[in-house]
């Protein structure tokens, strides 16, 4: 099956399981077309149907329960329960049993394509090294929460100096025009909830947000509370795209799973009900961009973080015996052998799309 053909498919499918918003999708369509990190960002359901294939030998580590689309725009930051900055992946709407390898490559081939339009300075191999180094070190440790301002003060620097400006992250929130059409009444009411009593000026608009997400059901309430913003958002879930890729399900939506699962500090206002996710909005809960990225040594240093990070995620779904026996059979130079190709399957989709 072609790409062009896969995405009609997988649409008509994920349009049986949600209601898609076409504009929103139309947009999706245009940002896969602008480079190949975007592209990826949005075609997990393409990479879980030729994943296998294409990387056979890492296809036969064992089964975690695996993050699936995970990238480098798939860390952030956020504050738990006691105001502490904290950072890790913040997105699990594709969670699923998976080969441990899929995580791990798929974090890999997100940085060569990122480097294609922001040079990291770093080669396949410091990549791939740094990653699986810094994954062998949270196996082997047992894992450990990234609670920025006391453990790891580096990469503490590294995110503070890329928190976003509050002036300027409420003012461009502030604008959007309000959410049109129906609101779904589980939506609308985990959205309340989560919003504390005695709020003013309170508004439902809509926000484009995301890649893989885009052209799903999103809400975001902003308003006033004592004396500034503050916003909270629910977004529709959808079953993994690895039901549609491989045919078998029905698979069940375990994001709610993953967070009391995975080795994290709490984030208070992450939750799962039915097939919708709510959070907070706000400067302190941001993702890494491409354009923020550090280069040279320090991108290293976070790829090495990330790498540790996964170890957090799949150390709640697996003894750590059996994740270190599977990492023992993964060699940097097939690591980065199979990674290649992965990246090759994904330009090659990119120009068939470009050219459409």
């Amino acid at each position: 099956m072609n790409f062009i053909d896969a995405t009609m498919n997988y649409e008509t499918w994920l349009g049986r399981e949600v209601r898609l918003l076409p504009e929103d999708l139309k947009v999706k369509h245009t940002l896969m077309a602008e480079s190949p990190f975007p592209f990826l960002r949005a075609t997990y359901y393409r990479w879980v149907q030729v994943w296998a294939e294409t990387a056979p030998g890492l296809a036969r580590t064992p089964n975690v329960l695996a993050v699936g689309d995970l990238h480098i725009e798939n860390f952030g930051m956020w504050r738990d329960a006691d105001g502490r900055l904290i950072w890790g992946v913040n997105d699990f709407d594709e969670t699923a049993d998976l080969p441990l390898a899929i995580d791990l490559t798929r974090l890999a081939v997100s940085v060569y394509l990122a480097d294609k339009n922001h040079a990291l300075g770093a080669t396949r191999s410091q990549v791939a090294t740094a990653i699986l180094d810094g994954y062998r070190e949270g196996l082997e440790s047992g894992g450990c929460p990234f609670v920025l301002e006391e453990r790891h003060p580096a990469l503490c620097q590294i995110a503070i100096e890329r928190l976003k400006s509050a002036q300027d992250f409420w003012k461009k929130l502030s604008a959007l025009p309000a959410y049109q059409g129906r609101q779904p009444k589980t939506a609308l009411r985990l959205l309340m909830r989560m919003l504390p009593n005695g709020v003013e000026s309170l508004r439902v608009v809509h926000r484009v947000a995301g890649l893989g997400s885009l052209g799903r059901q999103r809400l975001t309430a902003i308003c006033q509370f004592e004396g500034g913003y503050i916003a909270r958002e629910v977004k529709q879930l959808a079953r993994p795209a690895s039901q549609w890729a491989t045919g078998k399900g029905p698979l069940p939506i375990r994001y709610g799973e993953m967070l009391k699962a995975a080795i994290r500090c709490e984030d208070p206002f992450l939750r799962q009900q039915s097939n919708w996710v709510g959070r907070r909005i706000s400067p302190s809960n941001s993702r890494i961009e491409i354009i923020d990225l550090p280069r040279e040594k320090d991108v290293e240093r976070l790829l090495h973080g990330m790498g540790f990070e996964t170890a957090n995620i799949h150390l709640g779904s697996l003894a750590r015996k059996k994740l270190l026996k599977g990492l023992a059979g993964i060699k940097v130079a097939d690591f980065v052998k199979a990674t290649h190709a992965l990246e090759n399957a994904v330009l090659a989709d990119y120009k068939e799309w470009k050219a459409r």
